[in-house]
């Protein structure tokens, strides 16, 4: 049972790596310094994640003993996979920076795919973001535009693009 637990352990320690590095320029050292504290408060058995466990102990620590397991989950979904120190750091970042879960943005560009496509012609698009809203720049468009995938017929399929927007790169396949 121990090393199925400790190769548990080490495929989530590499999942874990592959959460951007980047993430570490967003904050200055003061608030790293901060975030390591309050991560190493929640990581209770010291193993380096925070999981179920360890949040079942935090509400333990503050008087709640009936957290229900599906709040706990729901809680553990947040990340993209298991949560150690820089995965911590790249959900505190998304929260501070704004950026919207990958399921609302899918749902804003789908409001726009009448045909229900997948992909919104990117004319069509480009217009609606410089003239509507919160208007963005041709400028700030194009870029936008560097990290779509636009077919041959000018199409910009939204779906790869909003993976791009909350996770910073092209899914595999794409």
């Amino acid at each position: 049972m121990a090393s199925r637990k400790a190769k548990k352990k080490e495929g989530a320690a590499l999942r874990a790596q592959r959460a951007s590095s980047n993430v570490f320029s967003n904050f200055e050292q003061t608030q790293i310094q901060e975030f390591k504290e309050a991560f190493t408060l929640m990581d209770q058995n010291r193993d380096g994640f925070i999981d179920k466990e360890d949040l079942k102990d935090i509400y333990a620590s503050l008087g709640k003993t009936n957290v229900k397991e599906e709040e706990l989950d729901a809680m553990l979904r947040e990340a993209s996979g298991p949560i150690n120190f820089t995965m911590f750091l790249n959900m505190f970042g998304e929260k501070l920076s704004g950026t919207d879960a990958e399921e609302t943005i899918l749902n804003a560009f789908k409001m726009l795919d009448s045909d229900g496509k997948g992909s919104i012609n990117k004319d069509y698009i480009r217009r609606l973001l410089v003239s509507q809203a919160d208007k963005m720049t041709a400028e700030e468009v194009d870029q936008m535009f560097q990290f779509s995938t636009i077919d041959a017929a000018g199409n910009l399929d939204y779906k790869a693009l909003s993976y791009v927007l909350t996770h910073g790169e092209a899914e595999e396949g794409w």
